[in-house]
């Protein structure tokens, strides 16, 4: 199934266009992105921390001649509103996922889960476990004993939340701090791969309201934890087909995070690529060719 424009010569080109587009949910205005034909099979994308929707900028185009994706930007990110009132958090980032793909009428999809995206998007699946196609895993975790050493500040943090500790996440949410998390652990041959638009773009737009909620996300981080086995339980039940492309060099998300999945999907497949956290800057190529066999075979 492909979307198709006529080139001047008569021959017919996929249409690859990504599109830019807002809806209001519930009177949120929600930013998103879509490209591919509206009948395709639908891929949707919950972006990381600290980017939004733009760090699949380069990947749906690469997909759109097959598949419809969408890359929504969540309250309090990216180009989307950040209301007073709303539930900043995994449950309350999950339910407006959810309204999100009801108002867009997508009855059944695949799911990219990156970051933050595998806390929400999986927190969907569980929700309605019937929608989802397939699964796609790049550097999300969701096992305690095999987190990154990384994870050592915000352990200080939780086990003793004093103001103190508390500025070094504060400290952490800067542009210096968001061009460490894109490029401070990778091998240096690999940084000229990665847009410096990831943070000096993602910046501007972090308010001081913005700036609160992402220290809160953090927080929450501990109490996301209980709902670690409650992932693994749905991954272990239902075996959604899964394909997991990881970037090793990541402190938050080593490798032993992705062979971890391998406990409760033990058919899924497996890719160490060379690269970080934000693999689809550095092995984009690899990422959607893999991506690209797999859904053809899963979610065609």
């Amino acid at each position: 199934m492909k979307a198709t424009l006529d080139s001047p010569n008569g021959a017919h080109t996929p249409d690859l266009a990504v599109r830019h587009r807002t809806i209001s949910i519930d009177g949120v205005r929600i930013f998103y992105r879509e490209a591919g034909p509206a009948n395709a099979p639908v891929v949707l994308l919950p972006h990381g921390y600290p980017s939004s929707s733009f760090q699949f900028r380069n990947f749906m185009p690469a997909l759109a001649d097959r598949w419809r994706l969408l890359a929504p930007d969540y309250p309090g990110f990216g180009y989307s509103d950040t209301p007073a009132g709303f539930a900043y958090g995994f449950d309350g980032y999950a339910d407006l996922l959810d309204r999100f793909a009801r108002a867009l009428g997508l009855g059944r999809y695949a799911l990219y889960l990156h970051d933050y995206g595998s806390q929400i998007g999986l927190r969907l699946a569980i929700k309605a476990p019937e929608r989802v196609a397939a699964l796609i895993l790049q550097n999300g975790d969701i096992y305690e004993d095999q987190l990154g050493p990384k994870y050592e500040t915000l352990k200080g943090y939780w086990a003793n939340p004093t103001p103190e500790n508390r500025r070094k996440l504060y400290e952490a949410v800067s542009e210096e701090g968001f061009r460490d998390e894109f490029v401070g652990e990778i091998d240096e041959r690999l940084v000229e791969r990665v847009s410096p638009d990831l943070w000096k773009l993602s910046w501007p737009l972090v308010t001081d309201e913005r700036r609160d909620i992402m220290v809160r996300l953090m927080e929450g981080l501990k109490e996301n934890l209980a709902w670690f086995p409650r992932y693994q339980a749905y991954l272990r039940e239902r075996r959604p087909p899964t394909l997991i492309v990881w970037g090793p060099q990541d402190g938050f998300m080593p490798e032993g995070a992705a062979r971890a999945y391998l406990r409760d999907l033990p058919d899924a497949e497996l890719h160490l690529l060379d690269g970080g956290h934000w693999a689809l800057e550095t092995n984009l190529p690899e990422i959607v060719a893999l991506s690209r066999d797999f859904l053809g075979r899963v979610h065609a």
